[in-house]
């Protein structure tokens, strides 16, 4: 198969069944015409399922596939720098900053953290553990080698991992804390936001007051589990939204090239017991909220 190029895989595409075309070339530009494919093929740019490469004069096979690279639509830049916590043979664990993704989907991918890294560090392998919301700032753990990916993913997946946030969002002198938020939150595929129903609930939040000035207060957040803009949702429910949401309680559109309102939310720490060695291991930003 194809190499990593700038940090991004090459794309797959299996040939469907059916199809009129003699030649993959002639499927290609039919289907895909913005791309110069006869460069691409002399340019050893499109390969099989068994990285031969394929010509102008390869044969259509239904059913089998090819790979190529595209290249990505222009992106906004973020202009905000990843942090570097740690890094080890296995682990690359970073500061992610407001406004950048974790992984190439729609229309951010070259700004995420996973193309930049993979970039910077030369290290096609490089995968994230777990995901943090575009919005969201904070710690989030990479592995960098294969044998590593499995473990560490699991690790996030089984839940044995306590992952620790600060936010800082409205203030109600009538809510007590520490206090326990659960509720069902349901997300459907192509809706911006989320919500919440009655029935049985699939979120859980523990929430404590740090400090409180005025009509704003910090707290600190513990899910117990990772539902879509959970913390966003379970404090908004309270009436005490975070500072600069544009999804909750309303949602609001933003520019993109907007980048003067990060959402007030940070991943501060994780916590758990390494899956390769045993040790305890804490992971914790440098960041800090506009308080």
């Amino acid at each position: 198969m194809l190499p990593f190029r700038d940090g991004l895989a090459p794309m797959r595409l299996l040939l469907p069944h059916g199809d009129s075309a003699t030649t993959i070339v002639e499927y290609l530009e039919r289907e895909m015409p913005d791309d110069d494919w006869r460069r691409a093929m002399r340019d050893a740019e499109v390969v099989d399922e068994k990285s031969r490469p394929v010509s102008v004069d390869t044969r259509y096979r239904p059913g089998s596939q090819v790979y190529f690279y595209r290249v990505p639509a222009q992106e906004v830049s973020v202009p905000f720098e990843i942090g570097i916590l740690h890094q080890d043979e296995d682990l690359l664990v970073v500061d992610k900053p407001h406004f950048l993704a974790t992984i190439p989907r729609g229309r951010h991918v070259t700004e995420t953290a996973t193309v930049r890294l993979r970039k910077q560090f030369d290290c096609p392998d490089l995968t994230p553990a777990h995901r943090l919301d575009r919005a969201t700032a904070g710690v989030l753990l990479f592995t960098k080698t294969k044998h590593a990916r499995r473990p560490y993913q699991e690790l996030f997946s089984s839940r044995n991992v306590t992952k620790e946030y600060e936010a800082i969002a409205g203030f109600d002198a009538a809510l007590q804390f520490p206090r326990v938020v659960q509720s069902r939150i349901l997300k459907e595929h192509g809706v911006m936001t989320a919500y919440e129903e009655s029935g049985e609930p699939n979120s859980e939040t523990r929430i404590e007051l740090v400090d409180a000035s005025g009509d704003r207060a910090r707290y600190r957040l513990f899910p117990k589990t990772g539902k879509t803009h959970q913390l966003r949702i379970h404090l908004s429910s309270l009436g005490i939204p975070i500072v600069n949401d544009p999804y909750y309680p309303v949602y609001t559109s933003t520019p993109a090239d907007d980048f003067t309102r990060p959402l007030q939310l940070l991943a501060r720490a994780l916590n758990f017991t390494d899956p390769l060695t045993g040790e305890p291991r804490r992971f914790e930003s440098r960041l800090t909220l506009e308080g």
